[in-house]
């Protein structure tokens, strides 16, 4: 498969996954990361007790936008993405492995593995300042793919319609939208980040394939992250607006 075609569906994904992440950093529909900035008051109403007490819970989970998540480093942000989003995700990704070799043999725990990576690898590299979609098409080539992408020329990537799905499951709706589009490159999934060996032996067994395949998976997710934070620490200072200076191979951030 030519670097055109996977820079492409790259591209469409993460389409899919900014908008989101941006809801989830940026929106406060009712208010709560707002009021964890507030201090009670004597003239405090019933109503606003309970909506502290919300806001309090809301904050000690370090939510994006919250008065705790403002204290936190770019390394504790990134990290974030990976314990909680990542965590929440990998449930989807490892449900297949309930049913065992019966699953395993089909593509969608890669389709999902890939997408749930993808949306993990952009929000970190997003925490980082890495913001353009062309350095997080690089990104995702070099570590998921193991690609070294050259987006130069301007018409390398196509420009896809964005969803901004604003649910309350916008999250696995998005990523079940990343693993549609990353079809058009299922030979490429299976250079992800992948379970390490014993847990991919157990997954296979039904029932006990559904906790094999989560604790594997978070493993493989906390790898890609790292290989993540390694390459944008490389490349971020040799950024531009469609592309990157020649990179190391995803091999050689492997090791």
């Amino acid at each position: 498969m030519d670097d055109r075609t996977v820079a492409a569906a790259l591209e469409r994904a993460v389409a899919i996954i900014d908008p989101v992440l941006d809801i989830l950093a940026k929106r406060d529909p009712v208010g709560l990361k707002g009021r964890t900035f507030r201090r009670p008051t004597e003239n405090d109403t019933v109503l606003d007790k309970v909506l502290d007490t919300l806001a309090s819970a809301l904050n000690a989970t370090d939510f994006p936008g919250t008065e705790a998540w403002q204290k936190l480093d770019a390394d504790a942000r990134s990290e974030w993405w990976v314990a909680r989003i990542g965590a929440l995700n990998t449930v989807a990704v490892a449900f297949p492995g309930v049913f065992g070799v019966l699953v395993n043999r089909l593509p969608l725990q890669d389709l999902l593995g890939f997408a749930n990576q993808s949306m993990v690898l952009v929000a970190v590299a997003r925490e980082r300042g890495v913001t353009d979609r062309a350095s997080h098409v690089r990104l995702l080539a070099s570590v998921l793919c193991e690609r070294d992408i050259d987006l130069s020329e301007p018409k390398a990537v196509e420009k896809p319609e964005t969803r901004r799905d604003r649910g309350p499951f916008a999250l696995l709706h998005a990523m079940w939208d990343v693993a549609t589009v990353l079809r058009d490159v299922s030979s490429e999934l299976a250079k992800r980040p992948h379970s390490r060996g014993i847990f991919r032996v157990l997954s296979a067994i039904p029932v006990v394939g559904g906790v094999a395949s989560y604790i594997g998976e978070r493993g493989a997710l906390s790898r890609a992250a790292k290989e993540g934070r390694q390459w944008v620490a490389k490349h971020k200072s040799t950024q531009i607006h469609v592309g990157f200076e020649e990179s190391d191979s995803p091999a050689a951030l492997r090791k």
